[in-house]
């Protein structure tokens, strides 16, 4: 199994996520759940498409943390 990181941001009306060892490769959902099966649905399209057009799979490098700051 390959993890790959996904960044979630609030778009005002809904939410966003990129995949960014995927360039391209986004969504849009109402929530985190919904978000986040799109992106695995659409990271494995992504990934499936490079592979039937003889491009390289970037491995995942890199991972995200929440940091809290205190005012």
């Amino acid at each position: 199994m390959t993890t790959y990181t996904i960044i979630i941001e609030d778009a005002g009306s809904n939410l966003a996520a990129d995949a960014p060892h995927l360039p391209g490769c986004i969504g849009v959902a109402d929530s985190v759940d919904e978000l986040t099966e799109l992106m695995r649905e659409a990271i494995e399209f992504h990934i499936e498409g490079l592979r039937l057009s003889g491009e390289e799979v970037p491995a995942p490098s890199t991972t995200a943390a929440a940091v809290n700051i205190c005012p």
